[in-house]
């Protein structure tokens, strides 16, 4: 195996909780809890709607997967699939530039009932699967290459539940290299009108990383050097990199690196809604001729260039449109789910509003992201009068994290009229304290979930 596949695998194979400092604990705890209100809020999704029908009778005797929120039990990679779709169904979950590290974390709720996991080894889980996702998203640029966040995902993953089933160094080394070279997917998935595929695309990831690591444990090989050989990653994409050192060999944690999300839309469209509440206090929207809002790269690229975004005629188009978002937020003076059904970003009634504004690159804001997420919003008025406005880093991002009673707020917000009060209270005190959680007190957790 090469240098780089055996880095991986001996991180997963030996990171403990006791290594754990009690600050990502905490963090951890919170991406958990987080990453569950996302999918409790979209449960009867449509995807994990077609993702059940497929799934039903056909748990094996060998690590059955659960699948949460529907009492159901199936194949460990369909449950992997159905859970990561809803915690990634309203792009509510947590983001890092690169993808979505909590699209990992439905593989590890399915498998850990089978394998006899505790609170304990799930932390670990998710931390071996978040280190590994912002490093390599970080030293792979893979988006700006064509390239989707999947890639990350699938090793996140496969490094993860291989943790959980208790694999050899030698089993997680075969693990990483089969997900590596079968799964490097196209970033076609979120460019012009997105579908519903935009949405299931790390869920697919993360049911190949279930497969690559259950194969692994059945004594599958995989490639002898699939980041650095001939063919490689290394050779056909990316060229050499390094890994930051991983915590195991020294090196920092960077799980908090990880940006929360206030509000149910994709992350570059985050200060999009703050932007547009400070202007909806100095302006009247009905007033308005002309909106100008300068962005950086990639929030140009991903919700700001397209036609499409400008006439959405899918729920994932609306939630990658910036002047969907920044006209609904001035209109409604909030955005919400209900925001994202077909009757509300079909609304012909917001398409003059949309065509007033205009996005573009702006070379400031661009300089200084990602440090400081920013744009400038330049809103001229009928009688010509000028607000501009610059404002910088959503609630959520590292320089303005969101804490525990964030997290708490946000889960009661959205998870209430799922549950009802007294039912969202219990899951959420039990959840905050899964890292305490014995094996059968996590069984009981995770079944909690059912609606």
């Amino acid at each position: 195996m090469d240098n780089l596949t055996c880095q991986i695998a001996n991180f997963a194979y030996e990171l403990k909780f006791a290594q754990l400092p009690q600050d990502i604990v905490a963090a951890a705890t919170r991406f958990m809890v987080d990453s569950l209100a996302c999918a409790i809020a979209a449960h009867d999704c449509e995807p994990a709607q077609m993702g059940l029908r497929l799934a039903r009778g056909a748990a094996p005797l060998k690590h059955p997967g659960r699948i949460i929120c529907h009492g159901a039990m199936s194949t460990a990679e369909t449950a992997a699939f159905v859970n990561t779709a809803m915690i990634r169904n309203l792009d509510f979950n947590d983001e890092y530039p690169g993808g979505h590290p909590s699209d990992c974390l439905g593989a590890f709720l399915a498998i850990a009932e089978s394998a006899q996991a505790d609170g304990k080894q799930l932390i670990e889980s998710l931390v071996i699967a978040y280190e590994l996702f912002l490093r390599l998203s970080d030293a792979t640029h893979l988006r700006y290459k064509g390239w989707d966040q999947g890639f990350a995902v699938g090793i996140g993953v496969a490094a993860g539940v291989g943790h959980l089933l208790n694999l050899t160094r030698e089993q997680l080394a075969e693990a990483i290299a089969i997900i590596a070279v079968a799964n490097v997917p196209m970033r076609n998935t979120r460019a012009g009108e997105l579908s519903l595929w935009k949405g299931v695309a790390t869920a697919y990831a993360a049911r190949n990383g279930m497969f690559a690591a259950l194969l692994a444990g059945e004594g599958m090989t995989g490639a002898d050097k699939p980041f650095e050989g001939k063919h490689g990653l290394w050779d056909l994409i990316t060229g050499p990199f390094q890994l930051t050192p991983l915590p195991t060999e020294g090196g920092p944690y960077q799980a908090p690196g990880t940006r929360l999300k206030y509000w149910p839309v994709e992350y570059n469209g985050q200060l999009s809604v703050w932007g547009a509440l400070e202007l909806r206090e100095k302006v009247k929207w009905q007033e308005l001729r002309d909106i100008e809002i300068g962005v950086y790269t990639f929030c140009y690229t991903e919700i700001g260039s397209e036609p499409e975004k400008w006439d959405p005629k899918t729920r994932e188009t609306a939630d990658h449109s910036l002047p969907y978002i920044f006209a609904k937020v001035l209109v409604d003076g909030t955005i919400s789910v209900a925001a994202f059904e077909e009757s509300a970003y079909r609304d012909p009634s917001l398409r003059p509003l949309m065509s007033k504004i205009r996005v573009y690159l702006d070379h400031q804001v661009d300089a200084i992201y990602p440090k400081t997420i920013s744009m400038k919003i330049k809103a001229t008025g009928n009688d010509g009068h000028v607000t501009e406005l610059w404002p910088r880093d959503p609630l959520g991002h590292p320089n303005k994290p969101m804490g525990d009673e964030d997290v708490r707020k946000k889960f009661l917000r959205i998870v209430e009229p799922v549950y009802g009060k007294d039912k969202t209270k219990t899951v959420l005190e039990r959840w905050w304290k899964v890292s305490e959680m014995s094996e059968s007190k996590l069984i009981q957790a995770i079944t909690s979930l059912d609606v």
